[in-house]
C-alpha cells in the first residue's frame, strides 16, 4: 500500500480520533496479553478495540506495551520466510532460479511498495509521549518503535538504495506524500540516530524467551546494519561513499563489542559437537544461551510453520539443496582444507562426508542420520537435485514431511553472528588478530570440532571460486566462517549484494560426484543403495532407490557419463550490475512522478 492510500484509509477513518490498527487475526493474542499484565477492569472499561481513541488511549504504560506489541505482528516474517530468504543464495539449487536472476524482470513484475507499517510505527511515535506516564517507560517503548522503523528502512535501502524518508503520519494534503527519494546517507543517516535511541532506552533486562526486543537485540541490529552499510560503501564506489565506509565498519565493531562485553550471550557448546550446532534449529524454545531474536513456534499452542514439509516433499517444496562448490569448503576437523586433498572433487558422497567440519552433517542429511523412528535416512533425490539435502531446520519425525505443524522456533539473530560481524568488520578495517581471531571464529570451530588454529596463508580455492580479490587471510577465513555458521538463516543474499558479488549467482548448481550412469550408490554408508542416475529408469528397479534420470536438458553429468550431477543447465542465469537495486515498481512512480527509476531499469 502506499503511503497515501494508506493515509487516505486512516483519514476516511478519522485518524485523528482512531488508532483502529488492532487487527482481528490477533485481537485474542493482545486479549492475553491485557489480561496478563492484570488489568482486566481497565481494558473492560476501554472502548471496543475498532473504537479505540486517544482520548481513551496512550494514558498508561499497559497502552504503550499493547500498541507496541503489534509491531511483532507487522514486522516478523514467517518461519518459513527466514529459512526460504537463503534461496536467493550462490550456495543453493532448487527447481528452478527466482526470475529476479533467470528471467526477463522488469519495473512491471516489481511489487508496489508498503508504507503501512512504518505509518503505524509513526502514528505510534506521534502520540506516545503522555507526562503522566513514567519517563522511563515513555522512553522504552518510544525505542521500540524507533527500532522497528530502523528495521524497516534498513530493508528497504537494501532493495531500492535511495527511498523518501518519513518519520510523522502524513495527512491526505502533505506535499510531502509526493517527494522524491531522500539520498540513502541521508536515510542511513536517520536509521543510524533511531537504533542508537533504541540501544540507549529500551530495557536491558535479557528475554530468555529470545522473543522481545531489547537492548541486546538492538545492539545486534546496529551491529548488522553498520556491517552491511560499511561493505557495501566500500565495494560500491559508483555511490561515491567510499570515504564514509570505515565510520559505519567501526560502529559495527563497537556495538558487536558491547554486546559481547555485556556477557548475557555465549556460543552453546556442551561439549557435543556432532549435534550442538543443530539443537540451536530444532528446538521448540529457543537456546537463549545464543539466541538473541527468534520467531517462537509452541506445540502445544498449536502455534507452527511447515518448514520440515517444505524440505522434505517433492511437490510442496522446490527440492533445495546447497551446491558442491560450497560443501568444499568445510574444513576438516583438523583444520586442513579439504580441496587441498588430492582428488577431493571425485570423491563420492560417502567419502566426503567424513572427517569433515561437524557443522556440514548437521545442515545437511549426512552419513548415519536417522529419523526420530530409528530408520536411516540418506539424501534423497526425490527432495534435492544436487545430493545435498537439508535438514538444518528440518525436525526428524516423518510425520511432519506432510503437514505444516512444525515447532520448532527459528532463529532470526545469534550471537554468532555478532562475533562474525565483530571479526569481519575488524578485519575490513585492517585490525583483526590472533585474538580476535580466538576470541570469534576460533570459538564457532571449537563448537564444530575443527581445529581452531588461526590461518597461514589465503585458501587458494576460496580465492579462485569465489573471492579472487581478497588476499587478507583473516578476511577470507572470516567469509568462509560466515557462509558455513549461517547457511540457510536468511543472510547470504545480503552478504553477495554488500560484497559486490552478485555474479557468484551466476555459478553452475553442482550435486554430488556420480562414478557412472546405472550404478546403485549407498549414500549413507550403511551398504545398501539410495541413488542410481539413469537415462531413463529400469524395468526391473530396486526398492529403496531413488532413479534420477539425466536427461541432458535440464539436468547433466559433467563428463557425460560420469562426473558431477549438474542441474538446471538449461537456465541462463543472470546478475548485471543494476541487480544491486530493484526498481522501483512502474506502479509507484504512476502514482508518484517525482520518484526516479533506479539505474538501469528504465
Amino acid at each position: 500500500m502506499t503511503i497515501k492510500e494508506q493515509t487516505e484509509l486512516t483519514s476516511s477513518r478519522n485518524s485523528d480520533l482512531h488508532i483502529k490498527r488492532m487487527k482481528t487475526k490477533y485481537i485474542l493474542g493482545m486479549l492475553a496479553t491485557v489480561l496478563l499484565m492484570g488489568s482486566c477492569k481497565d481494558f473492560l472499561d476501554k472502548e471496543p478495540f475498532d473504537k479505540l481513541v486517544p482520548s481513551s488511549y496512550f494514558k498508561t504504560e499497559a497502552d504503550l506495551q499493547l500498541y507496541t506489541n503489534s509491531f511483532y505482528q507487522d514486522f516478523i516474517p514467517s518461519g518459513l520466510a527466514i529459512v526460504q530468504a537463503d534461496e536467493m543464495g550462490d550456495y543453493t539449487s532448487k527447481n528452478n532460479s527466482p526470475t529476479f536472476i533467470a528471467g526477463n524482470f522488469s519495473p512491471v513484475d516489481q511489487g508496489k511498495w508498503d508504507w503501512t507499517k512504518l505509518r503505524n510505527v509513526n502514528y505510534f511515535l506521534s502520540r506516545y509521549d503522555n507526562k503522566e506516564i513514567p519517563e522511563e517507560a515513555r522512553k522504552h517503548y518510544a525505542g521500540i518503535a524507533r527500532f522497528f522503523r530502523a528495521y524497516f528502512y534498513f530493508d528497504k535501502v537494501k532493495t531500492y538504495g535511495d527511498v523518501p524518508w518519513y518519520n510523522k503520519p502524513l495527512a491526505t494534503d502533505d506535499p510531502e506524500l509526493y517527494k522524491k527519494q531522500d539520498p540513502r546517507a541521508m536515510v542511513m543517516d536517520s536509521v543510524l540516530a533511531d537504533i542508537d535511541f533504541a540501544i540507549a532506552n529500551i530495557r536491558s533486562a535479557k528475554d530468555n524467551s529470545s522473543s522481545m526486543i531489547t537492548k541486546w537485540v538492538a545492539l545486534g541490529l546496529k551491529s548488522r546494519i553498520c556491517l552491511f552499510e560499511g561493505t557495501f560503501r566500500k565495494y560500491h564506489e559508483n555511490l561515491g561513499l567510499k570515504s564514509t565506509a570505515n565510520k559505519w565498519l567501526e560502529e559495527s565493531a563497537k556495538a558487536s563489542k558491547e554486546l559481547i562485553d555485556g556477557k548475557q550471550y555465549a556460543i552453546y557448546n556442551t561439549g557435543k559437537p556432532n549435534s550442538d550446532y543443530r539443537t540451536l534449529f530444532i528446538s521448540e524454545n529457543a537456546v537463549a544461551t545464543e539466541v538473541l531474536w527468534s520467531n517462537v513456534f509452541n506445540n502445544a499452542l498449536k502455534r507452527w510453520h511447515e518448514i520440515t514439509w517444505k524440505f522434505n516433499s517433492a511437490t510442496y517444496g522446490a527440492r533445495w539443496g546447497l551446491n558442491k562448490q560450497f560443501v568444499n569448503t568445510y574444513l576438516n576437523v583438523d583444520g586442513s582444507r579439504f580441496t587441498d586433498k588430492a582428488g577431493y572433487d571425485e570423491l563420492e558422497f560417502k567419502e566426503e562426508m567424513k572427517g569433515r567440519d561437524a557443522r556440514l552433517g548437521q545442515s545437511v542429511r549426512s552419513l548415519g542420520y536417522k529419523r526420530s523412528d530409528g530408520s536411516a535416512a540418506p539424501p534423497n533425490f526425490g527432495y534435492t537435485f544436487t545430493g545435498y539435502h537439508i535438514h538444518k531446520f528440518s525436525l526428524d519425525d516423518k510425520r511432519l514431511d506432510g503437514v505444516a505443524e512444525g515447532f520448532n522456533s527459528i532463529t532470526m539473530m545469534r550471537y554468532a553472528e555478532i562475533l562474525l560481524n565483530y571479526a569481519e568488520a575488524k578485519a575490513e578495517l585492517g585490525l583483526m588478530n590472533d585474538i580476535i581471531w580466538a576470541e570469534t571464529i576460533g570459538e564457532l570451530r571449537k563448537r564444530a570440532g575443527v581445529d581452531p588454529k588461526a590461518p597461514t596463508g589465503v585458501d587458494p580455492y576460496m580465492q579462485k571460486t569465489y573471492f579472487p580479490e581478497v588476499s587478507d587471510r583473516y578476511l577470507m577465513e572470516v567469509r568462509r566462517e560466515r557462509g558455513i555458521e549461517l547457511v540457510y538463516e536468511g543472510l547470504r543474499y545480503d552478504d553477495l549484494l554488500r560484497w559486490r558479488k552478485g555474479k557468484l549467482l551466476e555459478m553452475d548448481w553442482k550435486g554430488i560426484y556420480v562414478p557412472g550412469l546405472g550404478i546403485e550408490m549407498d549414500l549413507d554408508g550403511n551398504n545398501t543403495p539410495d541413488v542410481c542416475f539413469v537415462k531413463a529408469i529400469p524395468s526391473k528397479t530396486t526398492s529403496g532407490v531413488v532413479y534420477f534420470v539425466v536427461d541432458d536438458k535440464a539436468a547433466k553429468l559433467s563428463e557425460g557419463t560420469k562426473g558431477h550431477i549438474l542441474w538446471r543447465i538449461d537456465e541462463d542465469r543472470k546478475f548485471e550490475d543494476k541487480k544491486y537495486l530493484r526498481p522501483i515498481a512502474n506502479a509507484d512512480i504512476v502514482d508518484n512522478k517525482n520518484l526516479e527509476q533506479n539505474p538501469g531499469w528504465k
